[in-house]
């Protein structure tokens, strides 16, 4: 087929080209919208793999697709010493990259092209993150570009950094080019061809069914049958059979440092052939650009797959903040409705404003004691009920802090279970084991609220009582104070035969709210007062609860990413299958 016509999807009608372009650049933009920042096992390496492959769609894959008839781009690539450089520049016939002396060496990578391809090279070409430059630099964030006409057209030549360099960011450099390749030209030596690293590339390499050629360099003329037959036996077992092994023996460079043109002309000759045959080339290319297509869309299925693992661990930690968190309003709330808090000072207190003695020891036995009989027996004056109600103050207060710390301690605790947890509350600024610093400050200002709605309630209540006598007796003071006792024994039999002096005192300010407002108007204040009380402590716990949360957050972990990232794979894979057997430039085989 005509490289320059795209193929139509047969069940779409449309461009199956451009589809798969849009489905590739939604798969780069799913891939980056990945989060994984918690230290899980699956993290580190799923990392690495997705900043592999954005950076291979972003360099290779999806430049490539847009320009698919654009010159075969051969990278030279190996290990340290392998005799890359020289290789390449003898090649060209004349110096053009710079072999290094010292190691390692940093410079930046080097294009050769034909002058007429020139215009396939610009910045928003192939490998648009680096730098264009002339000149030899020491940048590797820049290409270099060198036109010779010794380069045929339709073919480039790009000569790596070692894979092997001392220098991480020579790895990263190599590695990020090799992927960027649709004809790998690998240079190895006798000593060297063994070795572990140059093997895990070429291990990608065929898991991904790129085009690669081999280049064993620098080989004694007496062991290039040995060294070859042996080298040609590890390419075999390693799914590599069909890919071509060229021989250079070792021999003197002159004094431009190139080899004798005959060691170079098998490889010169089959590149070649290559740039010559259009459609040969397109092959090379349709079947690198293919297997990286197809090799993309399964990794990122590991990829959903660590980040589903960082929802579950975000999901889990959540929950264990939640719960402690959960656990202590749950506790304060039975803590404030169980007759716990009458007890000590304010019970002390309370009894000095209702009065001790006869009256309360009778309650203890007879709750069906008359209305009337209660408030002429109360002897609380105004400033008894305000004792009362510091006291139910402090209680509170002291109730809700205790509870605050014990739900930092348990949801510090549950994080510390975790490496992730433990790496979180390590960045946190803060020690979010304890109760915020300004937490007793919050606490006070919110008892302190709630006593001033419930006295709000009583005077809003008793707007037509104010005159009566009753009222009068007790003023909004102690009024309030009792209806705070009534909501302190909410859960301890208010209304039941009581056993104790908490649910005594609770008995006896019910009855002398009832002797005012009523029955019915006293359940509805003390439910109205019980539920202001749940609220205000909801909101304190819950600001502690979001320091926990807000660094969950910051995480910006989405739920929904996994599965957007398999749609897009997924997407990406029906439209290879679609094209199989086509001409499209993602059709070539499975294999």
């Amino acid at each position: 087929m005509s490289e320059s016509q795209p193929d139509k999807d047969p069940r779409t009608g449309g461009d199956s080209s451009t589809q798969m372009l849009t489905a590739l650049v939604r798969m780069r933009s799913t891939l980056q919208e990945v989060r994984l920042p918690l230290e899980l096992p699956s993290a580190p390496e799923q990392r690495d793999a997705q900043r592999e492959m954005v950076d291979q769609l972003e360099d290779y894959v999806i430049p490539r697709l847009m320009t698919i008839e654009a010159p075969l781009l051969t990278v030279v690539g190996g290990s340290t010493g392998a005799g890359k450089s020289t290789l390449v520049n003898s090649l060209v016939g004349t110096r053009v990259t710079q072999p290094g002396v010292l190691r390692p060496t940093t410079r930046s990578p080097v294009l050769v092209h034909n002058p007429a391809d020139a215009e396939w090279f610009g910045q928003d070409r192939l490998l648009p993150d680096l730098e264009r430059v002339t000149m030899p630099t020491n940048d590797p964030e820049a290409l270099q570009l060198v036109a010779s006409d010794a380069v045929p057209v339709g073919l480039a030549i790009l000569d790596a950094p070692d894979i092997d360099s001392v220098e991480e960011r020579n790895r990263v450099l190599a590695a990020q080019l090799l992927a960027a390749a649709d004809l790998w030209l690998f240079v190895t030596s006798a000593a060297r061809y063994a070795d572990q690293v140059p093997w895990d590339f070429l291990r990608k390499a065929a898991e991904r069914s790129a085009a690669v050629a081999i280049v064993l360099d620098r080989t004694p003329p007496e062991a290039v049958e040995t060294v070859s037959t042996h080298l040609a036996r590890m390419l075999a077992s390693r799914g590599l059979k069909d890919s071509p092994l060229f021989t250079v023996v070792e021999g003197d460079v002159n004094e431009d440092g190139l080899l004798p043109a005959a060691n170079v002309a098998e490889i010169k000759g089959w590149l070649g052939s290559l740039a010559a045959d259009a459609e040969a080339r397109s092959g090379v290319v349709k079947q690198t650009l293919d297997g990286a297509v197809r090799t993309l869309a399964r990794r990122t299925h590991s990829v959903a797959d660590a980040a589903t693992e960082q929802v579950d661990a975000v999901r889990r930690l959540r929950s264990d903040a939640n719960a402690a968190y959960d656990k202590a309003v749950a506790e304060i709330s039975e803590a404030s409705a169980d007759g716990t808090l009458l007890r000590g000072e304010v019970l002390a207190r309370w009894q000095e404003f209702v009065g001790t003695g006869e009256l309360l020891r009778s309650l203890e036995t007879r709750v069906g004691w008359l209305r009337d009989r209660v408030v002429n027996a109360i002897k609380g004056k105004p400033q008894q009920a305000e004792r009362v109600t510091v006291a139910v103050e402090s209680g509170l207060e002291t109730l809700i802090l205790e509870h605050a710390e014990a739900a930092a301690e348990r949801a510090e605790a549950s994080w510390q279970s975790t490496a992730s947890g433990q790496i979180l509350l390590t960045d946190a600024g803060e020690d979010l084991g304890r109760a915020s610093r300004d937490f007793r400050r919050r606490a006070e200002r919110a008892v302190r609220d709630w006593q001033s709605d419930v006295l709000e309630m009583v005077r809003t209540e008793g707007a037509d009582k104010r005159s009566t006598a009753r009222f009068l007796a007790f003023g909004v003071n102690g009024l309030s104070v009792a209806l705070m006792v009534v909501v302190f024994a909410h859960t301890a039999g208010v209304t039941g035969a009581e056993a104790g002096i908490a649910g005594g005192s609770a008995v006896l300010g019910q009855k002398l709210l009832e002797a005012v407002f009523g029955d019915q108007a006293v359940r509805t204040l003390a439910e109205r007062a019980r539920r202001d009380l749940e609220s205000k402590v909801s909101a304190l716990l819950g600001a502690e609860r979001q320091r926990y949360l807000d660094l969950l957050d910051s995480l910006n972990i989405s739920p929904e990413a996994p599965e957007q990232l398999r749609e897009a794979s997924r997407r990406v894979d029906d439209l290879r299958f679609a094209a199989k057997g086509g001409s499209g430039a993602t059709g070539a085989s499975d294999a």
